[in-house]
């Protein structure tokens, strides 16, 4: 005689969904389809897909903390990526809380291409410390960082890795293209002018003062998450499932996407893994 729990758990498992389509949705969900689409591709209701997301991204997230230490950088470049979740700012309503604009802080190894972490905040100096000190605890030894223009990153540096890293921040000047109207300007970036190079401490490399490989990953995000898509109504309703969409992608994209360059997954080039990792793999994290 099963006892409740036990009857609890068949239920369950009888319910679960087969592990080839557990794959096919979370392959959907990586390369950039949005839930309403998966759904119509797979004739699975929305709400399961939501639920798999979560479990798999909450999975995803355990599995970063647990494997991403001891990095062996000698590079890392930081910058922020904007999103909003429910409406943006200027729109959210008043009486709700963990919605508006959101920022993703990430910080990328720039030899393995690895994400070595991330952080979704605000774009406050609070938001800077919390992720400069995620990032200093994931390093093995000294590395020469690289951020934008942005002040609060002075402060939360100082603050995780005191006077041991070598920092130096690169601050894009933009100015306005002649000739457009304020419509264009609003779909269309600023031009940048120029760049300034800026020494902040230790004794950085003035040849890689760059922030190339963390903006191409933030064009990465916006390709292969649907969340991230400008002028589209595919943007995350709540704060944790903006969360695990967020984490499933950089596990993704650390332990299964093999890079062009490298030919490799970013943490094989990197040493975490020594053989590659599928979707399945993924999936089965949850597990």
């Amino acid at each position: 005689m099963l006892d409740r729990s036990s009857i609890k758990y068949y239920i369950w498992y009888m319910n679960k969904l087969p592990i080839e389509k557990r794959v096919q949705i979370v392959r959907l969900l990586v390369e950039g389809n949005s839930l309403r689409a998966i759904s119509r591709i797979t004739d699975i209701h929305r709400t399961t897909i939501m639920k798999l997301l979560a479990d798999v991204g909450a999975a995803c997230q355990k599995f970063h903390d647990e494997t991403v230490k001891n990095v062996a950088s000698r590079r890392v470049q930081c910058d922020e990526i904007w999103s909003f979740v429910y409406a943006k700012e200027k729109n959210k309503p008043a009486n709700m809380q963990d919605v508006g604009d959101v920022w993703t802080w990430v910080g990328i190894d720039a030899d393995s291409k690895l994400v070595v972490s991330w952080h979704v905040a605000d774009r406050s100096p609070y938001a800077a410390n919390d992720f400069m000190h995620d990032l200093a605890s994931r390093l093995k030894n000294r590395v020469q960082l690289t951020t934008d223009g942005l002040r609060a990153y002075l402060d939360a540096v100082y603050n995780a890795f005191d006077l041991d890293i070598d920092f130096a921040q690169l601050v894009k000047l933009y100015g306005g293209s002649e000739g457009t109207n304020s419509q264009e300007k609003k779909y269309s970036p600023a031009e940048c002018t120029g760049c300034k190079k800026t020494w902040v401490s230790g004794e950085p490399d003035p040849m890689h003062i760059s922030t190339s490989y963390v903006e191409r990953q933030n064009l990465t995000m916006r390709m292969h998450m649907r969340r991230f898509t400008r002028l589209t109504n595919a943007f995350s309703k709540k704060i944790d499932n903006h969360c695990h969409a967020i984490a499933l992608h950089f596990v993704y994209y650390n332990f299964v996407k093999v890079h062009t360059t490298l030919r490799v997954p970013p943490a094989m080039e990197a040493g975490l893994i020594k053989r590659l990792m599928t979707i399945e793999d993924i999936v089965r994290l949850a597990e």
